[in-house]
């Protein structure tokens, strides 16, 4: 009995030495940091003691310390969010060395709503020759060009959940078809995980089910850059910059 006894109290001051985060439901938190098949990711806190040369480690499930060397993680820009006491971190260790993290990624800094601003484009010019695109363009009046090139914000909601939420785009592309310019193609992704060290993004469809027979996308993520204003993403075909935005229901949480 005083051995358990012993035991919880250490534990409660290793968790208050990682910042004093409180978990509503273990079984909660195990389903969210629950690793996919393949998945090394080792999720849990940074605690007093971190450095930019040494990470200190609570590994969520465990109340034992682990002290990462990230000399090599932080020289090669593998340090993603500056890990602060109490944030919430996912960390990638060297499969040859248990002592060093190849790569850290602050959860806490990532989470949150992510803006960029689009411009549309007039449909089929890109189709004219060169002349002819300029020609048209001299002849609409710039009362109208100011009033169809209306740039948008498209963003996402990273969630404590993982669950995403886009806005942004067309949602009915018929009804916007009536009009003369187009915004640039986006995904309505609804899930996020990260894998390896690398961000795992899933859409499916608006109502967060896939229909009958469809496939949901789900695209792998580089992280070229985080940090607590910007975050900058290597999609497969092409490289996306963000500004975080600060909405009524994070600052009222």
């Amino acid at each position: 009995m005083k051995k358990t006894l012993f035991l919880c109290f250490f534990a409660s001051v290793l968790l208050a030495a990682c910042g004093g985060r409180q978990q509503s439901s273990e079984g909660a938190l195990t389903d969210i940091y629950k690793n996919a098949s393949g998945d090394s990711t080792r999720y849990g806190l940074a605690c007093d003691g971190s450095t930019d040369s040494i990470l200190v480690f609570l590994p969520y499930g465990t109340a034992r310390l682990d002290t990462f060397d990230i000399i090599n993680a932080f020289q090669n820009h593998q340090i993603y969010g500056r890990p602060l006491i109490g944030d919430e971190l996912a960390v990638i260790v060297n499969p040859e060395d248990s002592a060093e993290a190849l790569k850290v990624i602050n959860l806490e800094t990532l989470r949150g709503t992510w803006c960029y601003m689009v411009t549309p484009t007039l449909r089929s010019v890109d189709k004219m020759p060169k002349r002819m695109q300029q020609r048209m363009m001299e002849r609409i009046p710039d009362s109208l060009l100011k009033q169809w090139l209306q740039p948008r914000e498209y963003s996402l909601r990273l969630k404590s959940d993982h669950g995403v939420t886009a806005r942004g785009g067309v949602y009915h592309q018929t009804s916007d078809d009536m009009t003369p310019v187009e915004y640039p193609a986006f995904t309505r992704y609804t899930d996020w995980r990260i894998f390896n060290g690398r961000l795992i993004l899933k859409a499916d469809t608006i109502a967060g089910f896939t229909k009958e027979g469809e496939v949901p996308t789900v695209d792998t993520v580089d992280i070229r850059l985080l940090r607590q204003d910007t975050l900058v993403l290597q999609f497969p075909d092409h490289e996306q910059s963000y500004y975080r935005k600060q909405e009524v229901s994070e600052l009222t949480k």
